[in-house]
Protein backbone atom coordinates (compact mmCIF):
# COMPACT_ATOMS: atom_id res chain seq x y z
CA UNK A 1 0.00 0.00 0.00
CA UNK A 2 2.93 2.32 0.97
CA UNK A 3 4.71 2.03 -2.71
CA UNK A 4 1.14 2.71 -4.14
CA UNK A 5 1.37 6.02 -2.19
CA UNK A 6 4.37 6.70 -3.30
CA UNK A 7 3.82 5.83 -6.81
CA UNK A 8 0.91 8.41 -6.69
CA UNK A 9 3.00 11.07 -4.84
CA UNK A 10 5.70 10.82 -7.31
CA UNK A 11 3.91 11.34 -10.51
CA UNK A 12 1.91 14.05 -9.12
CA UNK A 13 5.13 15.92 -8.45
CA UNK A 14 6.02 14.74 -12.12
CA UNK A 15 2.76 16.50 -13.22
CA UNK A 16 3.47 19.43 -11.30
CA UNK A 17 6.86 19.76 -12.49
CA UNK A 18 5.77 19.37 -16.34
CA UNK A 19 2.93 21.92 -15.83
CA UNK A 20 5.72 24.19 -14.14
CA UNK A 21 8.14 23.74 -17.08
CA UNK A 22 5.53 24.08 -19.57
CA UNK A 23 4.12 27.52 -17.65
CA UNK A 24 7.78 28.88 -18.06
CA UNK A 25 8.17 27.65 -21.67
CA UNK A 26 5.61 29.31 -22.95
CA UNK A 27 6.37 32.61 -21.04
CA UNK A 28 9.73 32.86 -22.44
CA UNK A 29 8.53 32.60 -26.03
CA UNK A 30 6.37 35.54 -25.23
CA UNK A 31 8.97 37.87 -23.58
CA UNK A 32 11.09 36.64 -26.66
CA UNK A 33 7.96 37.91 -28.97
CA UNK A 34 8.12 41.12 -27.39
CA UNK A 35 11.85 41.35 -27.61
CA UNK A 36 11.59 40.93 -31.43
CA UNK A 37 8.80 43.31 -32.04
CA UNK A 38 11.08 45.81 -29.76
CA UNK A 39 13.25 45.49 -32.04
CA UNK A 40 11.92 45.64 -35.25
CA UNK A 41 10.01 49.07 -34.33
CA UNK A 42 13.55 50.60 -32.98
CA UNK A 43 14.88 49.30 -36.20
CA UNK A 44 12.29 50.90 -38.66
CA UNK A 45 13.47 53.79 -36.39
CA UNK A 46 16.35 53.96 -37.09
CA UNK A 47 15.61 53.72 -40.75
CA UNK A 48 13.86 56.95 -40.88
CA UNK A 49 15.80 58.28 -38.08
CA UNK A 50 15.81 62.05 -40.57
CA UNK A 51 12.46 62.48 -39.93
CA UNK A 52 11.36 64.14 -36.74
CA UNK A 53 9.39 62.44 -34.66
CA UNK A 54 8.94 59.13 -37.08
CA UNK A 55 9.27 56.69 -33.95
CA UNK A 56 6.00 58.04 -32.42
CA UNK A 57 4.49 58.09 -35.98
CA UNK A 58 5.70 54.16 -36.23
CA UNK A 59 4.31 52.81 -32.65
CA UNK A 60 1.26 55.01 -32.90
CA UNK A 61 0.38 53.30 -36.55
CA UNK A 62 1.25 49.64 -35.35
CA UNK A 63 -1.28 50.41 -32.30
CA UNK A 64 -3.72 50.95 -34.57
CA UNK A 65 -3.47 47.96 -36.99
CA UNK A 66 -2.61 45.18 -34.25
CA UNK A 67 -4.57 46.44 -30.94
CA UNK A 68 -8.34 45.72 -32.81
CA UNK A 69 -7.23 41.81 -33.93
CA UNK A 70 -4.75 40.82 -31.02
CA UNK A 71 -6.00 42.94 -28.06
CA UNK A 72 -4.25 45.26 -25.18
CA UNK A 73 -0.88 43.88 -25.51
CA UNK A 74 -0.58 46.04 -28.56
CA UNK A 75 -1.65 49.73 -27.53
CA UNK A 76 0.84 52.25 -28.03
CA UNK A 77 1.80 51.86 -24.36
CA UNK A 78 2.76 48.29 -24.68
CA UNK A 79 4.40 48.50 -27.99
CA UNK A 80 6.40 51.56 -26.50
CA UNK A 81 7.44 49.21 -23.66
CA UNK A 82 8.59 46.27 -26.11
CA UNK A 83 10.63 48.67 -27.62
CA UNK A 84 12.67 49.90 -24.69
CA UNK A 85 12.55 46.42 -23.53
CA UNK A 86 15.07 45.46 -26.64
CA UNK A 87 16.98 48.68 -26.21
CA UNK A 88 17.58 47.71 -22.38
CA UNK A 89 18.42 44.02 -23.23
CA UNK A 90 19.50 44.10 -27.05
CA UNK A 91 21.62 41.13 -27.43
CA UNK A 92 18.65 38.53 -27.40
CA UNK A 93 21.00 35.73 -26.02
CA UNK A 94 21.35 37.70 -22.75
CA UNK A 95 17.20 36.83 -21.93
CA UNK A 96 16.96 34.71 -18.83
CA UNK A 97 14.15 32.14 -19.39
CA UNK A 98 14.16 31.51 -15.61
CA UNK A 99 12.15 35.44 -15.50
CA UNK A 100 9.01 36.28 -16.81
CA UNK A 101 7.86 38.94 -18.77
CA UNK A 102 6.79 40.41 -15.54
CA UNK A 103 10.07 39.88 -14.16
CA UNK A 104 11.28 42.18 -16.91
CA UNK A 105 8.87 44.93 -17.25
CA UNK A 106 10.47 45.77 -13.70
CA UNK A 107 13.77 45.29 -14.71
CA UNK A 108 13.64 48.12 -17.86
CA UNK A 109 12.03 50.87 -15.27
CA UNK A 110 16.29 50.53 -13.83
CA UNK A 111 18.63 52.78 -15.06
CA UNK A 112 21.43 51.87 -13.66
CA UNK A 113 22.80 48.91 -15.18
CA UNK A 114 24.91 47.47 -12.22
CA UNK A 115 22.18 47.57 -10.32
CA UNK A 116 19.91 46.38 -13.16
CA UNK A 117 22.40 43.23 -13.48
CA UNK A 118 22.09 42.86 -9.64
CA UNK A 119 18.46 41.90 -8.98
CA UNK A 120 18.63 39.42 -12.29
CA UNK A 121 21.19 37.67 -11.00
CA UNK A 122 19.70 37.89 -7.38
CA UNK A 123 16.55 36.64 -8.98
CA UNK A 124 17.77 33.91 -10.86
CA UNK A 125 19.78 32.55 -8.11
CA UNK A 126 16.74 32.77 -5.53
CA UNK A 127 13.89 32.46 -7.35
CA UNK A 128 12.32 35.25 -6.63
CA UNK A 129 8.70 35.79 -7.55
CA UNK A 130 7.80 38.87 -9.15
CA UNK A 131 6.63 40.06 -5.71
CA UNK A 132 9.53 39.37 -4.13
CA UNK A 133 11.69 41.12 -6.34
CA UNK A 134 9.89 43.85 -6.27
CA UNK A 135 10.26 43.64 -2.96
CA UNK A 136 13.28 43.92 -2.89
CA UNK A 137 14.04 46.98 -5.79
CA UNK A 138 11.67 48.93 -3.85
CA UNK A 139 13.28 48.71 -0.47
CA UNK A 140 16.46 49.45 -2.39
CA UNK A 141 18.42 46.16 -1.34
CA UNK A 142 21.00 46.86 -3.83
CA UNK A 143 21.81 50.51 -2.31
CA UNK A 144 21.71 49.24 1.24
CA UNK A 145 24.49 46.63 -0.16
CA UNK A 146 26.87 49.16 -0.65
CA UNK A 147 26.85 51.13 2.66
CA UNK A 148 29.55 48.11 3.99
CA UNK A 149 30.68 46.46 0.49
CA UNK A 150 32.09 47.70 -2.26
CA UNK A 151 30.37 47.44 -5.73
CA UNK A 152 32.31 44.76 -7.50
CA UNK A 153 32.26 42.40 -4.17
CA UNK A 154 28.35 42.95 -4.55
CA UNK A 155 28.03 42.16 -8.26
CA UNK A 156 30.49 39.21 -7.70
CA UNK A 157 28.11 37.74 -5.24
CA UNK A 158 24.75 38.22 -7.60
CA UNK A 159 27.17 36.42 -10.13
CA UNK A 160 28.00 33.51 -8.48
CA UNK A 161 31.72 34.24 -8.95
CA UNK A 162 32.45 34.82 -5.10
CA UNK A 163 30.71 33.36 -2.01
CA UNK A 164 30.35 35.54 0.74
CA UNK A 165 32.77 35.24 3.54
CA UNK A 166 32.18 38.18 5.79
CA UNK A 167 29.51 39.30 8.05
CA UNK A 168 28.89 42.39 6.17
CA UNK A 169 28.18 41.30 2.85
CA UNK A 170 25.21 39.58 4.01
CA UNK A 171 24.02 41.34 6.71
CA UNK A 172 22.26 44.85 5.96
CA UNK A 173 22.38 47.94 7.54
CA UNK A 174 19.78 49.56 7.78
CA UNK A 175 17.38 46.62 7.90
CA UNK A 176 13.81 47.19 6.12
CA UNK A 177 11.21 45.78 8.05
CA UNK A 178 7.77 47.50 6.55
CA UNK A 179 6.33 44.36 5.77
CA UNK A 180 5.35 44.11 9.92
CA UNK A 181 2.72 46.16 9.27
CA UNK A 182 4.04 48.53 12.22
CA UNK A 183 3.46 52.31 12.55
CA UNK A 184 7.10 54.54 12.74
CA UNK A 185 5.66 56.60 15.70
CA UNK A 186 4.11 54.29 17.29
CA UNK A 187 5.99 52.61 20.75
CA UNK A 188 6.43 49.00 20.81
CA UNK A 189 7.94 46.43 23.28
CA UNK A 190 10.40 44.37 22.45
CA UNK A 191 8.46 41.27 22.73
CA UNK A 192 5.79 42.86 20.33
CA UNK A 193 8.26 43.60 17.25
CA UNK A 194 9.82 39.82 18.08
CA UNK A 195 6.39 38.45 17.50
CA UNK A 196 5.46 40.54 14.14
CA UNK A 197 8.86 38.99 12.74
CA UNK A 198 7.95 35.66 13.75
CA UNK A 199 4.38 36.10 12.21
CA UNK A 200 6.06 37.28 9.03
CA UNK A 201 9.00 35.19 9.32
CA UNK A 202 8.73 34.28 5.40
CA UNK A 203 9.43 38.27 4.59
CA UNK A 204 11.83 38.89 7.20
CA UNK A 205 14.16 35.63 5.69
CA UNK A 206 13.54 37.17 2.26
CA UNK A 207 14.78 40.53 4.18
CA UNK A 208 18.10 38.38 5.82
CA UNK A 209 18.81 37.44 2.18
CA UNK A 210 20.54 34.19 1.19
CA UNK A 211 21.11 31.18 2.94
CA UNK A 212 19.23 31.91 6.34
CA UNK A 213 17.15 29.31 8.15
CA UNK A 214 14.99 29.99 11.41
CA UNK A 215 16.27 27.92 14.65
CA UNK A 216 14.76 29.40 17.52
CA UNK A 217 13.04 32.03 19.23
CA UNK A 218 13.44 33.16 23.04
CA UNK A 219 16.46 30.37 23.36
CA UNK A 220 17.19 29.89 27.22
CA UNK A 221 20.73 30.09 28.71
CA UNK A 222 21.15 28.46 31.49
CA UNK A 223 24.53 29.94 33.46
CA UNK A 224 25.05 28.64 36.99
CA UNK A 225 21.39 29.49 37.96
CA UNK A 226 20.74 32.16 35.93
CA UNK A 227 19.23 32.04 33.08
CA UNK A 228 19.21 34.47 29.74
CA UNK A 229 17.23 34.50 26.66
CA UNK A 230 18.49 35.29 22.88
CA UNK A 231 15.93 36.81 21.09
CA UNK A 232 15.92 35.24 17.97
CA UNK A 233 18.76 32.47 16.37
CA UNK A 234 18.94 31.63 12.87
CA UNK A 235 21.86 29.68 10.95
CA UNK A 236 23.39 30.46 7.55
CA UNK A 237 24.60 27.79 5.41
CA UNK A 238 26.67 30.02 3.30
CA UNK A 239 28.72 31.55 6.32
CA UNK A 240 28.28 27.74 8.04
CA UNK A 241 27.30 29.70 11.26
CA UNK A 242 24.92 30.31 14.24
CA UNK A 243 23.55 34.01 13.69
CA UNK A 244 21.59 35.58 16.93
CA UNK A 245 19.57 39.07 16.50
CA UNK A 246 19.09 41.05 19.71
CA UNK A 247 16.23 43.23 19.39
CA UNK A 248 15.94 46.92 20.74
CA UNK A 249 13.33 49.43 20.57
CA UNK A 250 15.52 52.23 21.71
CA UNK A 251 18.98 53.70 20.94
CA UNK A 252 22.11 50.92 21.12
CA UNK A 253 24.07 51.31 23.97
CA UNK A 254 27.36 49.67 24.90
CA UNK A 255 25.69 47.76 27.71
CA UNK A 256 23.44 45.80 25.07
CA UNK A 257 26.87 45.11 22.76
CA UNK A 258 28.15 43.63 26.01
CA UNK A 259 25.50 41.42 26.51
CA UNK A 260 25.16 40.28 22.85
CA UNK A 261 28.96 39.36 23.22
CA UNK A 262 27.98 37.02 25.63
CA UNK A 263 25.59 35.47 23.72
CA UNK A 264 27.74 34.83 20.84
CA UNK A 265 30.39 33.60 23.44
CA UNK A 266 27.85 30.75 24.70
CA UNK A 267 27.27 29.86 21.41
CA UNK A 268 30.79 29.49 19.70
CA UNK A 269 31.85 27.78 23.13
CA UNK A 270 28.35 25.30 23.54
CA UNK A 271 26.62 25.30 20.62
CA UNK A 272 29.29 25.50 17.79
CA UNK A 273 30.26 21.61 16.27
CA UNK A 274 33.65 22.01 15.33
CA UNK A 275 33.95 22.46 10.86
CA UNK A 276 31.72 25.54 12.12
CA UNK A 277 32.91 29.48 11.88
CA UNK A 278 32.65 31.64 14.14
CA UNK A 279 28.66 32.80 15.65
CA UNK A 280 27.76 36.19 14.69
CA UNK A 281 25.84 38.38 16.72
CA UNK A 282 23.33 41.44 15.08
CA UNK A 283 21.94 44.53 17.72
CA UNK A 284 18.80 45.54 15.62
CA UNK A 285 18.07 48.51 16.83
CA UNK A 286 15.84 52.22 16.25
CA UNK A 287 19.17 54.46 16.88
CA UNK A 288 22.64 53.69 17.24
CA UNK A 289 26.38 55.75 17.79
CA UNK A 290 28.67 54.48 15.14
CA UNK A 291 31.48 55.31 17.81
CA UNK A 292 30.04 54.12 20.64
CA UNK A 293 29.95 50.64 18.64
CA UNK A 294 33.36 51.31 17.11
CA UNK A 295 34.52 52.04 20.86
CA UNK A 296 32.48 49.26 22.49
CA UNK A 297 34.20 46.45 20.99
CA UNK A 298 37.75 45.12 19.99
CA UNK A 299 39.42 46.34 16.94
CA UNK A 300 39.25 43.83 14.92
CA UNK A 301 35.76 42.70 15.63
CA UNK A 302 34.29 40.44 13.23
CA UNK A 303 31.54 38.97 14.95
CA UNK A 304 29.40 42.00 16.62
CA UNK A 305 27.22 43.94 14.39
CA UNK A 306 24.94 46.73 14.49
CA UNK A 307 22.18 47.26 12.50
CA UNK A 308 19.44 49.97 13.03
CA UNK A 309 15.94 49.05 10.89
CA UNK A 310 13.43 50.99 9.49
CA UNK A 311 9.56 50.19 9.57
CA UNK A 312 8.75 52.08 6.38
CA UNK A 313 10.61 52.02 3.05
CA UNK A 314 13.43 54.23 2.82
CA UNK A 315 13.71 56.31 -0.02
CA UNK A 316 16.47 56.37 -2.86
CA UNK A 317 18.00 59.79 -2.21
CA UNK A 318 17.70 58.98 2.02
CA UNK A 319 20.76 56.07 1.05
CA UNK A 320 22.27 57.86 -1.24
CA UNK A 321 23.08 60.34 1.53
CA UNK A 322 24.16 57.88 3.73
CA UNK A 323 26.21 56.59 1.22
CA UNK A 324 27.95 59.56 0.45
CA UNK A 325 28.20 59.53 4.51
CA UNK A 326 29.70 56.30 4.61
CA UNK A 327 32.47 56.96 2.10
CA UNK A 328 33.31 60.39 3.55
CA UNK A 329 34.23 58.22 6.74
CA UNK A 330 36.13 56.03 5.15
CA UNK A 331 38.08 58.71 3.65
CA UNK A 332 38.81 60.20 6.99
CA UNK A 333 40.10 56.83 8.68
Amino acid sequence: MLSNINLILDIKNLIASAKQTAIRSVDFQRTLLYWHIGERIFNEEQDGKERANYGEYVIKYLSEQLQPEFGSGFSYRELNRYRQFYRTFPIVDSLRTQLSWTHYKSLIRINDEDKREYYIGETVKNNWSVRQMERQINSQLFERLLLSNDKESVLAVARNEAIPSNPNEIIKDPMVLEFLGLKRESAYYEKDLEQAIITHLQDFLLELGNGFSFVARQKRLHLDGDDFYVDLVFYNRILQCFVLFEIKTQKLTHEDLGQLQMYVNYFDRVEKLEHEKATIGVLLCTDKNNEVVKFSLPENNKTILASQYDLILPSEEQLLTEIRKEIENIKNE
